[in-house]
């Protein structure tokens, strides 16, 4: 007898990947939610068909099910084109896992599309690239800090000592620029300072107070839509952080839309949606929170498009390219993950951050 007989199926319904569990003639005994939802068949249907009949060129997992039944190996890997007759859609490539159950009597097959796994692999090497920049920009910082504030504190007693009013000119600009410089290091370690302030954060509040500042200050010419899910809950957050990032992400959007607003056709559209069975940074989380910040601008250049959250990296003329590696840094905090995907006349910034 299988060790998943009966009611241990039910936990399968909760994964994201696809899941089927086959008897040894290559039938169906069982598939998943996410099965019935990528196929567009219901279950009782896929229960009755063959597993070759789900895809492209079948030969070779009809060779790999078979050595795995035969018991000589365990686990069988391959990678092949599954049909979604129902939806109309173009086949899917897929990962396909093969694991021999219930001594030999069943199977279980996992599709892994090939889509996801390669987005969470970028996820993985977008958070260990992150915490890299975050440690060199702290410790950059800090060794700018002390002689910044030695040579301002120099040409403030030079300065003094001069006679000559027109030299103090020179000494103006070192002190002026040794505090530009102070500042732009304030703002690196801004986030590393301020100790976090955690409570119950709802995020539709977040998003309609960004939404007014913004606003109040593109009174013209800029639509901001609301498109929000309002049945999402409450999590454990820094509002206060949350609506700082959050701002500066719309605040790019909206200094992108310069050329939208002249002509009154400049559009932000703020989404909220649920996800459920997310995997963020190696961690699974049953519901998370989707949050979309789209606009309808020229796009992010293509030359920075891969490097935009590294801080002093900016595609605008006076940006000091750090809002987008605060707000990085502020939904790390939160055990979340922002993406960008961009095009001329749509780019998404997608932040995802786990729900209770």
């Amino acid at each position: 007898m299988s060790l998943l007989r009966g009611p241990g199926y039910d936990a399968f319904d909760h994964l994201a990947t696809m899941v089927a569990v086959l008897r040894a003639d290559g039938r169906c005994v069982f598939v998943n939610a996410a099965f019935e939802a990528t196929l567009g068949l219901p279950r009782r249907t896929l229960q009755k068909s063959r597993i070759f009949d789900w895809f492209v060129d079948p030969a070779l997992l009809q060779t790999t099910f078979r050595s795995v039944v035969d018991n000589e190996y365990a686990t069988g890997r391959l990678e092949a084109l599954m049909r979604r007759t129902a939806t109309g859609g173009e086949p899917l490539p897929v990962h396909a896992i093969l694991t021999q159950i219930g001594h030999g009597e069943q199977v279980l097959l996992e599709l892994v599309e090939i889509e996801q796994q390669a987005r969470q692999d970028r996820e993985s090497r977008t958070l260990d690239q992150a915490r890299v920049t975050k440690e060199l920009i702290r410790n950059l910082a800090h060794e700018i800090k002390n002689p910044l504030g030695g040579i301002r504190g120099a040409a403030q007693l030079l300065e003094m000592e001069l006679d000559n009013k027109s030299l103090t000119e020179y000494t103006g600009v070192i002190i002026h620029e040794a505090d530009r410089l102070q500042a732009l290091v304030d703002r690196l370690l801004a986030p590393h300072r301020r100790p976090r302030v955690v409570a119950d954060v709802n995020i539709h509040e977040v998003l309609e107070r960004v939404r007014s500042l913004v606003l109040a200050e593109h009174s013209r010419g800029l639509v901001i839509v609301r498109d929000y899910d309002i049945s999402l809950p409450e999590f454990r957050g820094d509002r206060e952080q949350l609506i700082q990032a959050v701002l500066n992400i719309t605040q790019n959007a909206a200094q992108a839309l310069v050329g939208q607003i002249a002509d009154g056709k400049a559009r932000i559209v703020l989404r909220t949606r649920a996800s459920r069975q997310v995997t963020i940074g190696r961690t699974r989380y049953r519901l998370a929170l989707d949050l979309h910040i789209e606009d309808n601008g020229p796009g992010v250049p293509a030359d920075i498009r891969d490097r935009i959250f590294f801080p002093l990296v900016t595609g605008r003329d006076g940006g000091s390219g750090l809002g987008l590696t605060l707000a990085q840094d502020v939904v790390q905090q939160h055990q979340g993950l922002i993406e960008c995907e961009s095009d001329p006349g749509r780019t998404v910034f997608k932040i995802q951050i786990p729900l209770p």
